[in-house]
């Protein structure tokens, strides 16, 4: 992502404290997979420049997420990971279609990186 610099916070939490804060910042009932806080936005985005922002991922609806589509735990929290690091660095998802097909060409791109450092 060319920030070898850069430092984020990850937070894994249960589906009833991703929910507060699913209700609480952004206004949305129940649990979600991922919520991305970005620190370089707002008006104290150059306090600490390196400061990516936070990734809170839910281990419950990773594990469901997962079972459903018959993948293994690490691999979509991996994939949930990326999804929130993406968000930290401005790319959404939700705006159209053209940012949601950039955002999952980027994403793919970033965990077939991390499938061959695996290897």
């Amino acid at each position: 992502m060319g920030s070898p610099e850069a430092e984020l916070s990850i937070l894994l939490v249960d589906d009833a404290a991703i929910a507060q804060l699913n209700r609480q910042y952004l206004n949305r009932p129940g649990p979600t997979n991922v919520i991305a806080f970005p620190m370089r936005e707002g008006e104290f985005a150059d306090v600490s420049p390196y400061l990516l922002g936070d990734v809170v991922i839910s281990v419950d609806t990773a594990e469901r997420e997962g079972n459903e589509s018959g993948m293994a735990l690490e691999s979509r929290l991996d994939g949930l990971l990326v999804h929130g690091i993406l968000h930290l660095f401005g790319y959404d998802h939700e705006k159209n279609t053209a940012d949601a097909r950039v955002m999952a060409e980027k994403s793919t791109a970033l965990m077939e990186l991390i499938r061959t450092a695996g290897r």
